[in-house]
Formats: C-alpha cells, sequence, structure tokens
C-alpha cells in the first residue's frame, strides 16, 4: 500500500500583514453605513459589528458593552434600542451584501443552502417562543426557530438571509395579541410555513439578481414540500433536495387519461391513472432493488478528518405531484460506505448532468451548518437577549455581516495562510479590536453596576410574583 505523506500547510503571515485589520474593519463597515438612517445609528452599527467580532464568552448586548466602555448604563440603553426598537432597513442592508458576497465567492454554479436553526429561551416574552422541536437541543423544548438562506461556492460560503418563523398561534390565537403587541410583530403578519418564508428569500434574492447561483440544495424538512420545489423550478433554478425515505416515485410514467363520463352527474376533468399502471414506489425500495452493478463509489469532498466517501446511485423517475405522475426528475441515492446510512434526494437538474456534479452537489448543503456553527460559537449568533420582532432581525443581520467580515479575511490571507480557520481570523482581530483597559478600580465599577442591575431584576421579579399570588387569592375566595 502507498504511504501517504502529508506536510503541514506553510502559514506566511507577517506582522505587517495584520497592522491594517481595524482599517479593513472600518472599510468594510463603510460599505453599509449610508443604509443606516442616522448617524448615531451608523456609530452603533460599528460597534455592534465590533462587538460581535470580540474574544468575549457572550455577546449579547450588556456584555458587549462591558467590554468595549466599562460600566456605562446609558450606552447599554442605547444599544439595547438600536437593536430592539431602532427603525433601519435590513432588507437594503442584506440587498448590499448580496453584491458583496457575489464580488467574494460568486460563482455561475453557486448553490443558495436552506437550513433551520432553533434558539433555545426560556420564558413567554420573547417573540415567537413555544415548545417545539428545538435543533439545537436535539429535543422538544422552549425555543424560537429561524429560517435561514446561505450560499455556497467553490470560493467559500457565508449566510444570506434569515426569517423568523412564528408559530401559528402567535399569529392568529387572541390569547396572543397581547404578547404580539409587545414584541413589535407587525399587525399584517399572516401565518407562513418554513418553506413558505424560504421561499420568500429565494424569490428575493432572485428577483434582486446580483448574486450569480444556479443550484438550490435542502434537507428533507424543505424537499418534502413539491410546492417549494415547483416554484424553484419555476425560475429556472435546479434544486437538489434531500427528501424523505417514503417519497413515492414512478421509474417508469404511467398513463394517465380522464375517465369517461358515466353520463351521470358531473363531467369527470381531472386525470386518473389507466387501470393496470403500476403504482409509485419508496425511493427506498428502489434502492434496496437495485443491483450492485448500479452503483459506484465516490469521494464527495475532502474534510477535516479525511476524505468523505460514499456510494452512489443515479437513475430519472417521475415525482409524484397529488398522486399523479409529475415532472421528470433525477433520484440521487448516496449509501454511507462505512455505517450503510441512506440518503436520497430529487433534483430537477437537466438529464445531461453528469454523475461527477451530483456527486459534488450531495456535499454543498453542510456549509449553512457549519455558518450555524461557527455564528452561534463564535460571533454570538445566539447569545441576544432581545425580545421584539424587530429585534431579532436586527440582530441576525448584523451576525451575517459579522460572519461575512471573517470570511473575507480568510480570503484575503489564503495565499499566506491556506489553512486559516474563521476562529484563527478571530484571533487575528483579539490583538486590533478596541476594548477597555480593565484594572482593578473598573472591575469594582462593573461589579457594582452588575449588583445594582441584579438587586433591580430581583425587586421587579418579586413585584410581578406577589401580584400573581394576590390576584389567585382573590379568585379563590
Amino acid at each position: 500500500m502507498e504511504k501517504f505523506i502529508e506536510t503541514v500547510p506553510v502559514m506566511k503571515l507577517e506582522p505587517q500583514d495584520i497592522d491594517n485589520l481595524m482599517g479593513e474593519l472600518r472599510e468594510y463597515h463603510a460599505i453599509y453605513s449610508p443604509l443606516f438612517g442616522r448617524r448615531e445609528q451608523r456609530g452603533q452599527s460599528e460597534q455592534y459589528l465590533q462587538g460581535l467580532l470580540l474574544d468575549i464568552p457572550n455577546k449579547a448586548i450588556e456584555p458587549m458593552v462591558l467590554a468595549q466602555q466599562g460600566a456605562a448604563p446609558n450606552a447599554i440603553r442605547a444599544r439595547q434600542h438600536f437593536v430592539s426598537a431602532g427603525v433601519w432597513a435590513d432588507e437594503l442592508i442584506l440587498k448590499r451584501h448580496w453584491q458583496e458576497v457575489d464580488r467574494d465567492l460568486g460563482e455561475d454554479e453557486g448553490v443558495f443552502t436552506l437550513d433551520g436553526s432553533d434558539f433555545a429561551k426560556q420564558g413567554e416574552d420573547s417573540v415567537g417562543v413555544k415548545r417545539q422541536y428545538c435543533g439545537e437541543l436535539g429535543k422538544v423544548a422552549n425555543c424560537q426557530a429561524g429560517v435561514f438562506l446561505g450560499y455556497a461556492s467553490r470560493k467559500g460560503y457565508t449566510l444570506l438571509d434569515r426569517r423568523l418563523y412564528v408559530p401559528e398561534e402567535w399569529v392568529t390565537d387572541e390569547t396572543y395579541a397581547e404578547r404580539r403587541q409587545k414584541c413589535g410583530v407587525p399587525a399584517e403578519i399572516e401565518f407562513k410555513t418554513k418553506p413558505e418564508l424560504s421561499w420568500e428569500m429565494l424569490a428575493a434574492v432572485h428577483q434582486a439578481g446580483t448574486l450569480r447561483g444556479r443550484w438550490v440544495a435542502c434537507d428533507e424538512a424543505f424537499g418534502r414540500d413539491t410546492a417549494l420545489l415547483d416554484q424553484v423550478d419555476g425560475i429556472g433554478w435546479w434544486y437538489y433536495a434531500e427528501v424523505p425515505h417514503d417519497t413515492l416515485v414512478w421509474t417508469e410514467r404511467p398513463a394517465t387519461v380522464v375517465p369517461e363520463w358515466s353520463g351521470q352527474g358531473r363531467k369527470p376533468s381531472r386525470l386518473g391513472l389507466v387501470a393496470g399502471e403500476p403504482v409509485p414506489q419508496s425511493v427506498s425500495a428502489i434502492a434496496q432493488a437495485l443491483p450492485a452493478d448500479r452503483w459506484s463509489r465516490h469521494t464527495i469532498k475532502e474534510g477535516s478528518k479525511g476524505p468523505l466517501v460514499a456510494d452512489f446511485a443515479c437513475l430519472r423517475v417521475v415525482a409524484s405531484r397529488d398522486g399523479l405522475p409529475g415532472p421528470e426528475v433525477w433520484l440521487i441515492l448516496r449509501r454511507n460506505v462505512l455505517s450503510g446510512e441512506l440518503k436520497t434526494y430529487l433534483s430537477n437538474a437537466p438529464l445531461a448532468t453528469p454523475l461527477t456534479e451530483l456527486v459534488r452537489l450531495s456535499g454543498m448543503r453542510w456549509p449553512i451548518e457549519t455558518c450555524f456553527e461557527d455564528g452561534k460559537q463564535y460571533i454570538g449568533m445566539g447569545d441576544y437577549q432581545v425580545r421584539t420582532w424587530r429585534g431579532w432581525h436586527h440582530h441576525m443581520t448584523l451576525c451575517i455581516l459579522g460572519h461575512f467580515f471573517l470570511v473575507r479575511l480568510r480570503l484575503k490571507f489564503k495565499d499566506k495562510a491556506p489553512a486559516l480557520t474563521l476562529p484563527q481570523v478571530l484571533l487575528l482581530l483579539d490583538n486590533i479590536l478596541p476594548k477597555r483597559q480593565f484594572d482593578a478600580q473598573t472591575t469594582l465599577t462593573i461589579l457594582a453596576y452588575r449588583q445594582r442591575r441584579n438587586h433591580a431584576a430581583h425587586l421587579a421579579h418579586r413585584k410581578r410574583r406577589i401580584a400573581r399570588l394576590e390576584q389567585k387569592v382573590e379568585v379563590s375566595l
């Protein structure tokens, strides 16, 4: 067996290469600065962006301001107002962001990626919070659910857009009316499923026309929604959607006909299957029945722990739409070499699409999950303590910008530091981002501030509990 020898990537960065990182951040913020309505908002957005990139364990507003300015209650309140209640146009900022993504990462074969990310929360006061399945915890828990659009190419990956999923009872149940008002939920809001929110984001990027791309990749939570897949097909993009194993397809198109009128009742107008035509099969049954010579082994990508290898089989099938034959699509079957785990995908890519391209696409959805991991671990994506509709979207917008700044720096340094990771970029930034020096007096001042804050919170909670107890006593009497 041939011996494999790998050399350590050489890091050639010099001090002068990172001397102007603060200038890089200011130039990056200047791209978006004009889109903030007032001078105070421009200053706050720059401070917030810097705070998200600090090396501190928690990046909620208060810890960020304490690290940047010390115990400054007025500064904390101003930052909270900027995020939770400030009026500035996320949509315009994100549209400008898409132009920058195209400049640095854009490819004609770029992949738009869809996925959800959840945020565990306590209490009932945060917008859209309820007990529901929380992917972050892997169980049903009190959380908020977000739907995100990402982008991946051979050059890198990042996030593009975000939507807060608001459960149906939050929108339609009048018992939630007071909470909707407190959280600033728009009065005109209508309940939308996660696939519907995903389509909103895809349609916005497509309409803007500033970011190159052709593919849409998603997991089965979105891939099972045939309306979403048909919408993607309708704008000329190619979907690569993971689907449940019980998804039904035909290996050959069955004959259909409008049944003859019996002479009574309403004349039939809807197609039906011709008697004796084969019924659809589940994609897992098709995979199980395929002979060994239909499978071939391929390397999907070189991962952090080594090559990711799987066996693939691809065949043309007819998708089902309301129990009838629909469009002809690719069925892509991927079987893990080690565990035998089967993944099943459908794609509307053209008949001439090479197998190598279908193999490559099977690994292009994962980057959005990496974005979530990086965002939550390093940029404070889940550290927010804002409760409002506007605050949630503002925070996520600034996290998206913060993540992409790190992506840009990694691209900038790729020739001199090809193995540079996002956490390592943050390490470089830690030496140049402005933060208050913590001497003994500053530490004591922050300690006193936190004690006053904690005592005020204690009194507020105590007052509410006593009021609820008194109300319960009155009811029982």
